[in-house]
């Protein structure tokens, strides 16, 4: 099955995002193409983290302020994908019972179903809609402050100088939070539940 267009897209790189950002400011439908480009990656961070049910509301909210704050866009601060995340995080720690709830109600009830949609199987092949029981309740035991930094890390795939620039603290808080809160999945977690690195 194709991917619809705006899933398709291939990633811009720094400088065209932030072309594309200030040229926005001219001409508002040139948004769109950081849109395009960006919705995949933000969409599966929030599914991964509140559902699909919430992401969809979560995500649009994360562009349409992202789109009213363009101006104040600074590339020299990093490129668009942090920006994007930061909305996102933000909006998600207003859904932090939500979040919580969730991952409890996966511990105690397993996988959720295969969900229908190509967009919606796309975002739960990587993110905790299938996460086994163990590791949704030890994510939900962990600090907002941990769990923001492992699951920017896990679903955003952000490196630790991304996730420094969203969460705006040091690139050595980054690498500190994300090794207690391996530390603490870990001994939350059956030996063979990491394939590899872990979240």
């Amino acid at each position: 099955m194709t991917a619809p267009p705006h899933l398709a897209q291939p990633g811009g790189t720094r400088e065209d995002d932030a072309g594309l950002v200030a040229a926005s400011l001219r001409d508002a439908e040139l948004f769109t193409a950081v849109y395009d480009r960006h919705f995949p990656a933000v969409y599966r961070y929030v599914a991964g983290r509140l559902g699909r049910e919430v992401a969809d509301d979560v995500v649009a909210e994360t562009f349409l302020a992202a789109f009213r704050r363009r101006a104040t866009f600074d590339p020299s601060r990093g490129d668009v994908r942090p920006w994007l995340f930061g909305f996102a995080t933000k909006l998600i720690a207003q859904h932090r019972r939500v979040e919580t709830r969730r991952y409890q109600a996966l511990a105690r009830l397993g996988p959720e179903p295969d969900p229908g949609g190509h967009e919606d199987s796309v975002a739960a092949s990587v993110t905790a809609e299938r996460m086994q029981p163990a590791l949704a309740r030890a994510l939900a035991a962990l600090s907002r402050k941990d769990r923001d930094v492992v699951l920017l890390k896990a679903l955003g795939q952000l490196s630790h100088e991304e996730i420094a620039a969203v969460l705006g603290i040091p690139y050595g808080t980054v690498g500190s939070r994300l090794n207690r809160a391996r530390r603490k999945l870990r001994a939350d977690l059956p030996p063979d539940a990491f394939d590899t690195e872990g979240p």
